[in-house]
């Protein structure tokens, strides 16, 4: 299948899948006319890979589960290395919020100081 059939079957980009073959991510082949081919088997390990960004992961976390990305990523044993990088992809997330928890409140703060009473 070409890029664009790839996306539509997956709900990725053709931006995204670029990218994510400029990972090493997926693969693909080349027609006589220069397009990127794919194998049909490609549009699970997109899914897979779109599942992993959305749930917090970053594509170099997603690299972990490479052995994986062609099954039901959900379904199978979680390896001792996944679990350790998502569990550092949370504290990484929980730092953030807690980051930007603190510039929210301070602001709200300095608000209220200057007489502000909205929300």
């Amino acid at each position: 299948m070409r890029i664009g059939e790839l996306a539509a079957a997956t709900g990725a980009t053709p931006r995204a899948l670029r990218h994510y073959e400029q990972a090493g991510l997926i693969t693909s082949g080349r027609a006589a006319n220069g397009y990127r081919e794919y194998d049909a088997h490609t549009a699970v390990r997109v899914r897979n890979i779109r599942r992993l960004l959305e749930a917090g992961l970053t594509l170099d976390d997603v690299r972990v589960f490479l052995p994986c990305l062609d099954g039901d990523v959900t379904a199978g044993p979680v390896s001792a290395r996944g679990l350790r990088v998502a569990r550092d992809r949370l504290a990484v997330l929980e730092a953030r919020i807690a980051a930007q928890t603190a510039v929210r409140d301070r602001l709200a703060a300095a608000l209220r100081e200057a007489g502000d009473e909205a929300p």
